[in-house]
């Protein structure tokens, strides 16, 4: 998928196949949550990568700008408890794209995603700092405010 987020370069915005873009998309990961937000790696990378579906937004000139998991089917179900619902996360944008609209671009493909596996919902834990980004693709806080990895979150869900 290409996509021009807010009027910048095309972007493209791909499943990831194989390790060596497995590897690209931890490399995002990496810069966002373990270098700039200072989440230990053994919290970052799970046992849920193995299982998930990944998506990787490069450059016009390959380099890697963002990414999002998509866990889906039963460990999704054995997370959020709703049949039907997917569960979007480690989603990251590289600093220098920020702000280009990648971030959405980013949701909307992992959505489409869920959607061609059939779900009818997802679900994502949001950083209470970013509450009102996903409030305007459509997700709406459910519950409390809680404690991951030493950052407060929130739950959010989105019916499709």
């Amino acid at each position: 998928m290409r996509a021009e987020p807010g009027g910048a370069e095309p972007v493209d915005i791909r499943v990831v196949r194989g390790e060596r873009e497995f590897e690209l998309a931890k490399a995002v990961r990496h810069e966002v949550f373990v270098v700039e937000q200072g989440i230990a790696p053994e919290l970052e990378y799970d046992e849920l990568d193995a299982t998930s579906t990944h998506l990787l937004a490069l450059d016009p000139a390959g380099a890697p700008v963002g990414t999002a998991r998509l866990i889906s089917g039963e460990p999704a179900l054995e997370l959020t408890g709703v049949a039907g619902r997917v569960l979007l996360g480690r989603l990251a944008v590289s600093a220098r794209a920020r702000g280009t609209g990648l971030g959405a671009a980013l949701v909307g493909a992992v959505e489409r995603a869920g959607i061609e596996l059939g779900a009818t919902e997802c679900e994502l834990h949001a950083q209470v700092q970013a509450l009102g980004f996903y409030q305007r693709l459509g997700y709406t806080a459910e519950g409390p405010v809680y404690d991951d990895a030493g950052i407060p979150h929130r739950t959010m869900v989105k019916a499709f």
